[in-house]
Formats: structure tokens, C-alpha cells, sequence
């Protein structure tokens, strides 16, 4: 991953506060990082990334620090920014849902698509009432830049910060970051969209109903308008549901291709959350939605890693404004199969072998998945996973694969102190 960049350029930390701070814009690498077909093993990745205006080594987010969890491979994709490409199939889908707030409010809501991914802790749990317990705060679950930064697990990140500076319409769009299992439908990296609109007394009290109930009527009408706007004329369904930031909360769901659809999730905001950014009189709502969830129905893309592909037989099939258009697989490759069981460790979790997994084989891994456990009568349980190889771009060799499952093997004994079979 190093090149002569990580010697010459050194990132300071205040920089990096200042970074977290204010969200900062991002820019893109200067150079595509993604890997070539043609390269095998390990993702190249670069030793410098620029947010906001500043260079940001390697070294200042992938520390040997026990509290940092960042890897190469989530590095590398820091700046990519799929979401800013208009000619991709997440910029694609992120454009049709600005067209629909522009027509339907025009000159309302500002965009913010270019927001740094470095947030502090406090933005990313304590500002939108996660709780000190919540499992999102683990080591297992977010990646940890050191102690009280982190890489950002959703766009809400943002929310108060912009509630404290004056916005009251507003979208945000940009990548998140959540260590995760290994399949066709997750990934360590994805995109979400978020929305708020802040309502005043007068806007409530003028239809004569209280404010949570007119946030909420408002959203609904708002978000089932976003559904037909990219779905069609569908049939849809409101879920209750819990999120720490809003009370009360809703899923939308849609009847599409002969199933219920989890489309995005959305509430009427915790009024604690608007007291703290000095809006103590207001009522608002925010919804969420990822990205990746709903282009791969829209746009019929069955594996979550063809979104980082440069293949041209993927990117050469999606125009600017072309909301929809399906995908036609090109080759399918075989894919290989290799078991690995173990023995493990009180500290173990499917998360960190994930995470090794992926640090050795990159997207060439397809599926991390659990097949078989026991526990002995001496109380000792053993796992017994299933690791599938598959490239999306061309064919693995049996030498290559098993070199990867070699390099597995060790790292995973290694790393997490477990006990091959």
C-alpha cells in the first residue's frame, strides 16, 4: 500500500480535529484506487487521501493503536465518493431523489454531498441519543480512528451540526463505514440519504393539530411521493419501528416484484435532539435510506461488490439520468468453496473474521458464512465457516485461491486467537 507519498507527507492531528469538527468537504483521490482486473491478491491502495483541502496520510487513520480498527481496504475507500458519479448507479439514483425535492420543493432543501467522513464520536452517537450501551458503539460494529473519532456509520452524523447552523431543509448524501458479514447484499462501505425539514408553531397551530402529529402527516405525504417518484404506482405499507433519534418511527415498505420492500426508515425527531442545536419551539422530521438497498432493486444488480467494479462491461451499462435500466450480467465465473473450522476464543466474533477475510482476499471474496458448530463436553465450541471465492471480472486459479486460504488460515490463528481443526 505504501508509496514514496506516505514518507514525504505527514498529516498533524489538529488538522485532522479540525477535519472531524466541521465536516469538512472531501475530495476525490487523485487516481483511481479501485482494483484492476488484471491485479491479483491485495487491493492497491494509495498512502494519501485530501479532505477537505487537506492531505491526510495513511498513518493518521490506519494506526497499530488498540483503539483503532481502520484497515488498508477501508482506506482505500475513502474520497471514492460512488455517490457523486452521475454516470453510476448510486449517483444515478442519488440525482432522481434531488429531482424530486426540487420539483416538489423547489429552492427548499440545500444538498450536501461532500461532507468528510471523519466524525467525532459525540456527532456520530451522543448528538442523535444513541445510547452509551448501543451496540453500534462497539469495536465489533464501527471502525474507530482512535478513541473519539470515527468513520461516520450513517449520513445522521451531520444531523445536529447542521440543525446548530441554521439549516432547517436539508439533504445529505456520502459514504458510511460499518464492519459487517461478508455476502452478496453487505458491505463494509456503503451510501446512504439523509433527510430533515424543521416545521415552526405557526405551521402546526394554523391546521389546529399538535406539532409531532403534523411532522409526522407531512412526512408521510413527503416519502410515499419519493416512493412513486422512483418505484412507479406501488402499494405501500407504514411499520412502526424504534430508532434512538426520532419518536415516533416508521418504516416504509412497497409491494414490488411480489414482495414487501423495506424502503427506508424515517421518524418524527427526538425533541431533545432539536433543544440541544437551540431549536426548543420547533417540531422536524429526518428519514434515512441507503443507497445501494434501492439501486440494487431499481437497477437489478445482484452483488453489492459490483457497485466498486471498473469493468466496463458493468460501467458501460448505466447513463446519467437512465433511473432503472437493468442490468445484464456479463460471465459468471465459477465460484471455489473452502471450509476453515476452529475453536474459539471468548473474544471472538464473526465481525473480526470478516475483517481479516476481506483483508487477505479483498472482493474477491463472495461469502463468509457459519455451517456447522458445537460445543464439547469440556465446554469448548467450534465453528466451522464456509469461505466462497469468486471474482466478478474473470476466473481464479486453484494456486491462487489456495494461496488465499493459506494466508486466511494464519492470520485468522494469529489475530484472533483461535485454534484450527
Amino acid at each position: 500500500m505504501a508509496t514514496t507519498l506516505a514518507n514525504s507527507t505527514i498529516f498533524c492531528k489538529p488538522a485532522l480535529s479540525l477535519l472531524r469538527r466541521r465536516g469538512l468537504a472531501c475530495l476525490h483521490f487523485s487516481a483511481d484506487k479501485l482494483q484492476s482486473p488484471k491485479k491479483r491478491g491485495r487491493p492497491v491502495t494509495a498512502s494519501v487521501v485530501e479532505l477537505g483541502g487537506v492531505r491526510i496520510a495513511r498513518e493518521e487513520i490506519v494506526k497499530d493503536d488498540p483503539t483503532n480498527n481502520v484497515p488498508d481496504s477501508i482506506f482505500s475507500k475513502l474520497g471514492m465518493q460512488l455517490h457523486r458519479r452521475d454516470e453510476h448507479p448510486l449517483g444515478i439514483l442519488r440525482n432522481a431523489i434531488y429531482e424530486y425535492f426540487d420539483t416538489n420543493y423547489p429552492n427548499r432543501f440545500v444538498k450536501f454531498d461532500n461532507l468528510c467522513p471523519i466524525v467525532s464520536v459525540k456527532a456520530n452517537f451522543d448528538d442523535v441519543l444513541v445510547p452509551a450501551d448501543h451496540v453500534s458503539r462497539s469495536y465489533n460494529d464501527t471502525y474507530y480512528v482512535d478513541s473519539q473519532t470515527v468513520l461516520r456509520c450513517h449520513t445522521s452524523a451531520h444531523q445536529a451540526e447542521l440543525l446548530r447552523e441554521g439549516h432547517t431543509h436539508f439533504l445529505v448524501a456520502g459514504d458510511v463505514y460499518r464492519r459487517d458479514s461478508i455476502d452478496s447484499t453487505h458491505y463494509p462501505v456503503f451510501h446512504q440519504m439523509e433527510g430533515v425539514r424543521v416545521f415552526n408553531p405557526a405551521d402546526w397551530k394554523e391546521v389546529g393539530i399538535d406539532g409531532t402529529a403534523y411532522a409526522a402527516k407531512d412526512l408521510k405525504h413527503c416519502l410515499q411521493g419519493l416512493a412513486c417518484h422512483l418505484f412507479g404506482d406501488v402499494e405501500m405499507r407504514w411499520v412502526d419501528t424504534y430508532f434512538p433519534f426520532t419518536n415516533p418511527s416508521f418504516e416504509l415498505e412497497i409491494f414490488f416484484k411480489d414482495e414487501w420492500l423495506e424502503v427506508l426508515g424515517c421518524g418524527v425527531m427526538e425533541q431533545e435532539i432539536l433543544k440541544r442545536s437551540g431549536r426548543i419551539d420547533n417540531v422536524a422530521w429526518a428519514f434515512g435510506l441507503g443507497l445501494e438497498r434501492l439501486a440494487m432493486v431499481l437497477f437489478d444488480i445482484p452483488d453489492i461488490r459490483l457497485f466498486w467494479t471498473t469493468d466496463e462491461r458493468f460501467t458501460s451499462q448505466f447513463s446519467e439520468g437512465q433511473l432503472g435500466v437493468k442490468f445484464k450480467p456479463f460471465s459468471k465465473f465459477p465460484p471455489c468453496y473452502k471450509d476453515m473450522s476452529f475453536w474459539i476464543s471468548d473474544s471472538f466474533t464473526e465481525n473480526n473474521l470478516c475483517e481479516v477475510v476481506r483483508g487477505i482476499a479483498g472482493d474477491l471474496v463472495e461469502e463468509v458464512k457459519l455451517i456447522d458448530n458445537f460445543t464439547n463436553k469440556k465446554g469448548m465450541t467450534s465453528h466451522c465457516y464456509r469461505i466462497a471465492y469468486r471474482s466478478m471480472e474473470r476466473s481464479l486459479t486453484d494456486e491462487e485461491i489456495n494461496d488465499l486460504q493459506w494466508k486466511v488460515r494464519e492470520e485468522v490463528e494469529g489475530k484472533l486467537k483461535v485454534v484450527l481443526r
